[in-house]
């Protein structure tokens, strides 16, 4: 579930950052360069505020754990590489996701 949740999440980061916020909930907290975002809606809206319009994510690292204090969750570490658009060198990027498990909305979080 982690690994593919990842694949999902990042293809559509890719191709339609947009289209992520509808992956979230009214509980979702996106931690972002030192600022929070609570709800789907300001999860979006800071997604579509990034400042760059395209990017491409190349993922090295996908380790998934699960969660005793977090009953039917597991914890996600993603660790890989950002290609801004325009850019000569990419960034390297990490990012943790505290994903629950779902069986009617595998992706959701």
């Amino acid at each position: 579930v982690g690994r593919a949740f990842v694949e999902y999440y990042y293809q559509t980061f890719d191709a339609n950052r947009g289209a992520l916020a509808t992956l979230y909930g009214g509980t979702s907290v996106l931690s972002f360069e030192g600022h929070r975002v609570a709800g789907a809606e300001e999860i979006g809206l800071k997604l579509a505020q990034l400042p760059f319009e395209q990017c491409r994510h190349s993922i090295c690292t996908i380790d998934c754990q699960p969660t005793p204090s977090f009953p039917g969750g597991i914890l996600v570490f993603v660790s890989g590489n950002l290609q801004l658009a325009g850019e000569e060198h990419q960034l390297r990027f990490s990012q943790v996701i505290k994903k629950p498990i779902s069986v009617t909305r595998p992706f959701a979080l």
